[in-house]
């Protein structure tokens, strides 16, 4: 095909034909999970197949989730546009699919709008400030939407249940939390906060899966394994942070997580249905013509340049 060649225009495209391309896309990443499974055993593919026989179909749960995603679209053009600030905390059991949604959430969205902050541990000199500090940095200005990849509740789970925050510093922590959010809706700020749940089963098989499959090891790490031993005192550690700190102005949503594609879309339309977004106006972009320069000769590149063709 030349570049003279036509090609279809914009408005030859139905909304039929867009959705049946954006499924083609998606399903390219269901493809992708199956192509790795063989890296599992027979038998733990076997097993969560059985554990999961009543899981969302793929093409009504990619028909839902692009819908969603538009939505997304939309909620961003009036972030941008009015100016507001949109901060949503993603706390879990460890596997729980935390990563999963917000990677739907990102998908599509411009990440100088929206952005992720997972944070390391903190350095040395972090240690000595107060504890919120190395987190309000990173509060979305306006006209942006931050994504937080576990937050201050860091102390209210980890660092309680393993040891590295004293009794008193975990008290501090729960008398000064509900103020601190407080503060961040009284500025203007949209807070949301999900708590996802799997259950203990659910949890115990998807970390056999990472184990076994080498491109999910890296998300393994010796804290993950330690929730496992200590998944009692991690239950005991969630209902004290819900009783200490489920405030009217910042209540905390529960998101069930056993079945992914499920929990991916309800988190989402949730999300949605919890800020007072609306259509905003927008310039209609129009495709300026080619100039073309008769006096104008392309230069012939090296061939080591280019990338090789390998495929």
């Amino acid at each position: 095909m030349t570049e003279e060649t036509s090609q279809p225009s914009v408005e030859d495209v139905s909304e039929k034909d867009w959705l049946e391309l954006e499924l083609e896309e998606a399903f390219d990443e269901t493809l992708e999970v199956e192509l790795s499974e063989p890296m599992m055993t027979t038998a733990l593919r076997k097993l969560y197949r059985q554990h999961h026989p009543q899981d969302m179909q793929r093409r009504p749960y990619f028909q839902e989730l692009l819908k969603l995603q538009t939505e997304l679209i939309r909620l961003q053009y009036w972030v941008e546009q009015t100016g507001q600030k949109v901060l949503v905390i993603f706390e879990g059991r460890d596997a729980a699919g935390k990563g999963g949604v917000i990677k739907r959430i990102t998908q599509r969205l411009n990440p100088r709008v929206c952005r992720v902050v997972a944070l390391a541990k903190p350095s040395d000199r972090e240690r000595t400030q107060w504890y919120f500090q190395r987190y309000v940095q990173h509060l979305p200005a306006g006209g942006e939407i931050v994504l937080f990849d576990r937050s201050w509740y860091n102390r209210a789970g980890v660092e309680r249940v393993m040891g590295f925050a004293t009794p008193d510093q975990v008290e501090q922590f729960f008398r000064d939390t509900p103020e601190f959010e407080r503060m961040l809706v009284r500025s203007g700020i949209h807070l949301l906060k999900y708590w996802f749940s799997i259950t203990d089963e659910e949890q115990q098989l998807r970390f056999m899966m990472r184990i076994h499959d080498p491109m999910k090891q890296w998300k393994l790490s010796p804290m993950d394994l330690q929730s496992r031993v200590r998944w009692e005192e991690y239950t005991k550690a969630k209902e004290d942070m819900f009783e200490r700190t489920n405030i009217p102005e910042a209540p905390w949503y529960i998101v069930q997580g056993n079945d992914k594609k499920r929990q991916r879309l309800n988190c989402i339309a949730h999300l949605l249905s919890k800020i007072p977004y609306y259509d905003v106006d927008r310039e209609k972009v129009d495709l300026p013509d080619r100039v073309f320069n008769p006096d104008y000769e392309r230069k012939v590149l090296s061939t080591g340049l280019y990338v090789p063709n390998k495929y």
